[in-house]
């Protein structure tokens, strides 16, 4: 089989797979700047779409996505104070993305137990600098996050604290500069994919923290706020309340406008939400262009 139909392969197969999207992406909260949009709520669960450039969790008066979900929430019931919000995975900073809350223990327990079973099925979509030689492939190293830094590095098997990570890989499409990776990750260490990326000379667009030299979407002043080419494009879990295998796609951010176009009759996530730059909603009729906000 050639490169090119194994990657049109790729594409019709991942066009063929159904989801059980609960309903479209809507906005959360109008007074929220930048918005944030919901991707499903079944009882306690609640998934949604980062994106790049927020964390997932950070200390109290920090803006993070757990913070603007509480808010939403605490709006929404019309109360105020202190509330419960299960984080069972995080997405890093500079990544978009699925990203699942529980809004009771129970639940955020049942999601634990799925990720800790690696029950949970992850696809990730990366575009990798340079040319991946091969179609598809499995990559396994052994690494550890460096401590007291945000980083982490490849080491010997044999060291005390290596911890295996293993991923799986294939080409969606080659493009000029870049490679379009689907990725399934086997496990889920810190700055996994983009480590082994990166270690075999192919960093993540954006990703300088990795050795990229190529910008990927708005360069803000603020580096923290910069996106990567890294996305949660799929997760697969059992919905606690309806006990349901769910499947959640997510729409793609405007980073990627630059390298790919639209996915199987997709539209970007700021054509369908043009305020997600921030701006009034009457000021953004029509606007298509630009990043994704932090």
């Amino acid at each position: 089989m050639t490169t090119n139909e194994s990657n049109e392969q790729a594409r019709n197969a991942a066009a063929n797979e159904t989801t059980n999207n609960a309903a479209a992406p809507v906005w959360a909260n109008p007074d929220a700047r930048p918005r944030f949009h919901i991707l499903y709520e079944v009882g306690p669960t609640l998934v949604v779409d980062k994106q790049p450039g927020i964390l997932t969790q950070a200390p109290l008066g920090v803006d993070s996505m757990e913070a603007r979900v509480k808010d939403f929430m605490n709006c929404r019931d019309n109360r105020e104070g202190k509330r419960y919000l299960g984080v069972p995975h995080r997405l890093d900073r500079p990544a978009s993305g699925l990203l699942v809350f529980a809004k009771h223990a129970r639940a955020a327990r049942k999601f634990s137990e799925q990720f800790e079973e690696r029950s949970v099925e992850k696809i990730y979509w990366a575009l990798a600098g340079g040319d991946v030689p091969e179609d598809s492939g499995t990559w396994i190293d052994y690494m550890r996050k460096i401590p007291g830094r945000a980083e982490a590095e490849l080491i010997s098997p044999i060291a005390p604290d290596a911890r295996e990570a293993v991923l799986h890989f294939r080409v969606l499409k080659r493009l000029e500069g870049a490679t379009w990776l689907e990725i399934r990750l086997e496990t889920g260490r810190t700055h996994q994919i983009r480590l082994q990326c990166s270690s075999r000379g192919f960093p993540l667009l954006g990703d300088a923290l990795y050795g990229s030299t190529v910008a990927f979407g708005e360069q803000f002043e603020d580096e923290r706020e910069r996106a990567i080419a890294l996305h949660a494009r799929e997760i697969t879990f059992v919905d606690p309340t309806t006990k349901e295998k769910t499947t959640l796609r997510a729409p793609l951010f405007s980073p990627w406008r630059d390298w790919i176009p639209a996915v199987d009759g997709e539209t970007f996530i700021d054509e369908l939400f043009p305020e997600i730059k921030g701006a009034a909603p009457e000021e953004a009729d029509g606007e298509k262009d630009g990043a994704a906000a932090k």
